[in-house]
């Protein structure tokens, strides 16, 4: 019964992040916010389906866990490339930085779907344009009063 429920999760979520990192438009958002909406798009009216492929109880042996494990190193091997490549343009190319912050990415991913399923009034295009608002200020916090960091 959970395998019914997390291959179509795993799919739908597997495909969206695969379709955001395709090659963008020119005039197309950062990949980050690309996978987000996406993310968000792909969840939405089932917001807790990204707990199913991220459920950290089942047991380690079973079908189930060993599904979960398969969406999610596939998920992880894209958020690996994704920042590799962000790293790389900004100059960065340490393999463990880019390591890190994909650890980083999934738990950001993880905290953002728990904040949106504790505000079910936000829309997935509403839970995108704030992690644009973030992602500005995070970027803005990080430069020093001449524009580097």
């Amino acid at each position: 019964l959970y395998l019914a429920c997390l291959d179509p999760v795993g799919e739908r979520l597997l495909g969206a992040v695969r379709t955001a990192m395709a090659e963008p438009a020119a005039d197309a958002p950062p990949t980050s916010l690309r996978v987000l909406a996406a993310l968000f798009t792909a969840l939405e009216g089932r917001r807790d389906a990204w707990f199913v492929l991220y459920d950290a109880t089942l047991p380690p042996d079973s079908d189930a866990a060993r599904r979960a494990s398969y969406y999610r190193s596939a998920i992880d091997d894209l958020a690996a490339t994704g920042t590799a490549d962000l790293l790389q343009s900004a100059g960065a190319s340490d393999p463990l930085d880019a390591d890190a912050l994909k650890y980083a990415w999934r738990g950001l991913c993880t905290a953002l779907v728990r904040w949106w399923i504790n505000h079910p009034d936000q829309s997935p295009e509403d839970m995108t344009q704030r992690c644009a608002r973030i992602f500005a200020a995070a970027r803005a916090i990080g430069l020093t009063d001449d524009g580097h960091a």
